[in-house]
């Protein structure tokens, strides 16, 4: 990815945002594992240079794997190169209609003579192993559910108004909805980068059109581990659905902060196993009124779904242990993160 950063310094206004569009698309890849090959970075690079359309790095591509049809099956090169071009071809063009059609475009668009079942909504329910998970699976939708789930999802955005909200309020909101239809997992392969390339797009439309998307290019693993953990939960163990990873993420993402993304941190086993499910709840309330200094006990106590006796009693503790100070009234007062 290094190849390209030469155009970023460059400053050339055009090659330097079709070398942010590739950086993004070959980034995407990491979410499963995949590294593009040589021969793809060297054709991007003609694009960017503007000797060659995104239609005739399609058409190389394609005659580079007709002509010497296994390259390396094992690593999924092929679905690498193919995937990338086409996310460079998506996020190029000023296009974008929200709706359930859309996104199931994106998906056929994206992995047309990849996957047999590009754009279709799976008809089996399914189960995949995550390493942040320790091996475990998030409960994904259920294959008679689908459709209708997902027109569900939409329609409640759709309404939804982000008048009057603050920058904090429209990023968990944000965080809310793709973190639900991407557990619906509606495609058998290929939901977080169909969901990465739908967001994007969907925050041009929101007026986001500065966002940075060179997040997606260095930490689009993290990206997926943070939809994992926005809807995994095994209360027998203490482990919560948290969306504080994506909300880091999309923090830095809209407005250049810079929380430190890291992936281990997300893995269930990372805290001490002896942790009781009250320090868990501990860190939680920390973690909002890091993210929210003006936060109030009841509005802690909703977001958290405890008593607000319970919250009383974790926010004298922080107090105590010198993490935190009130300043001013319960009412008007913020509070202090020491």
């Amino acid at each position: 990815m290094d190849n390209f950063e030469e155009y970023l310094r460059q400053g050339e206004p055009n090659k330097a945002e079709k070398a942010k569009v590739w950086k993004t698309a070959i980034g995407l890849q990491q979410v499963d594992g995949l590294r593009p090959s040589d021969y793809l970075i060297e054709t991007a690079r003609q694009n960017i240079e503007g000797n060659i359309s995104i239609d005739e790095v399609k058409q190389r591509i394609d005659n580079y794997y007709q002509q010497s049809p296994v390259k390396d099956t094992k690593n999924r090169t092929e679905e690498a190169d193919k995937v990338s071009a086409r996310i460079a071809e998506i996020l190029s063009e000023q296009t974008f209609t929200f709706s359930p059609a859309e996104y199931l475009a994106i998906h056929r668009r994206l992995f047309q003579n990849i996957y047999t079942n590009a754009g279709k909504i799976r008809d089996y329910n399914i189960t995949k192993k995550e390493w942040v998970l320790n091996g475990e699976t998030v409960l994904y939708a259920s294959a008679e559910s689908l459709k209708a789930t997902l027109e569900y999802d939409f329609e409640q955005e759709r309404k939804f108004n982000y008048k009057g909200l603050n920058q904090q309020e429209i990023i968990e909101h944000i965080a809310h909805f793709i973190s639900y239809i991407w557990q619906i997992h509606i495609f058998g392969e290929g939901n977080t980068r169909t969901t990465a390339i739908f967001l994007i797009k969907y925050l041009r439309k929101l007026g986001f059109k500065n966002v940075s998307n060179h997040l997606f290019e260095k930490h689009s693993w993290y990206f997926r581990n943070a939809l994992v953990r926005a809807n995994y939960e095994d209360l027998s163990k203490g482990i919560y659905k948290t969306e504080k990873y994506l909300i880091s993420f999309l923090s830095n993402l809209f407005f250049g902060e810079n929380h430190l993304l890291k992936n281990r941190e997300m893995h269930v086993q990372h805290f001490d196993t002896v942790k009781t499910q009250n320090d868990t709840v501990n860190d939680t309330v920390f973690y909002l009124i890091k993210q929210n200094n003006k936060i109030t006990a009841t509005e802690i106590s909703k977001r958290l779904n405890i008593s607000l006796s319970t919250v009383k009693r974790k926010l004298k503790k922080l107090k105590e242990s010198g993490k935190i100070e009130r300043i001013g009234s319960d009412k008007t007062g913020y509070w202090e993160v020491i």
